[in-house]
């Protein structure tokens, strides 16, 4: 059954790839099905490794999320591509690059106004595309405070500071930050972003105002320029 003609793979199907092409797939597929078997060469459906062939293809595409694998017997090898979709842009330096919600940078970008724009105080090494630069939870965070800001606050903001694990700086495109603590309630941070716009700081204000500090407690400090 292994040298059968019957079951030697005849056909690899792509589908859901929309960057990464088919024939740069197809070929490295095509490199790793063949396998020698007592020094034969065979390409038997029953042989492939699956597992393989997925790992070499997140490993040689950045751009891609998932590859699912799967044998259609006798003869074709099923391939289903998830590509990754940015959901923000990390700039360091010149460079930009597109981030999934998984955190990872998978492609050079520039900045997009539909999209958040994120600098990470504590990066100075080098960005490899496929590199996990931000923990998921941490994105969806920001990703849910920019929305809030934008939807429930009217206060659209220009990019986003990652200062530590304790410290996110939202920069309004009104030119003041907001310093919020992403490990403690969130919502209460918020509430009392609330207050203090309502109660302390007309909007007329705004334009001389330096930062609001919502990490600490109770609390809300504010500077002026």
């Amino acid at each position: 059954m292994i040298f059968s003609s019957t079951f030697q793979i005849k056909e690899i199907k792509i589908s859901g790839n929309q960057k990464v092409s088919t024939e740069n797939l197809q070929n490295i597929i095509q490199n790793q099905i063949e396998k020698k078997v007592l020094f034969l060469p065979a390409k038997s459906i029953f042989l492939v490794n699956l597992n393989e062939i997925n790992k070499n293809i997140l490993e040689k595409f950045p751009h891609i999320a998932q590859a699912n694998l799967n044998r259609d017997f006798p003869d074709i090898l099923l391939v289903q591509i998830e590509e990754r979709k940015p959901v923000a842009i990390l700039c360091q330096n010149e460079y930009c690059f597109s981030v999934d919600n998984s955190g990872i940078a998978f492609e050079l970008n520039e900045i997009q106004p539909d999209l958040v724009t994120l600098r990470k105080g504590d990066l100075n090494s080098e960005i490899k595309l496929g590199e996990k630069l931000f923990d998921q939870t941490l994105i969806f965070q920001i990703l849910d405070i920019q929305s809030q800001l934008r939807e429930n606050f009217k206060i659209p903001t220009k990019e986003v500071l990652i200062v530590s694990d304790e410290r996110v700086n939202f920069r309004t495109l009104e030119g003041w930050e907001i310093y919020l603590n992403p490990e403690r309630d969130v919502a209460w941070q918020l509430t009392k972003l609330r207050v203090v716009l309502e109660e302390e700081i007309p909007p007329e204000n705004r334009k001389n105002l330096e930062y609001i500090d919502l990490r600490f407690g109770n609390f809300a400090p504010y500077k002026y320029k």
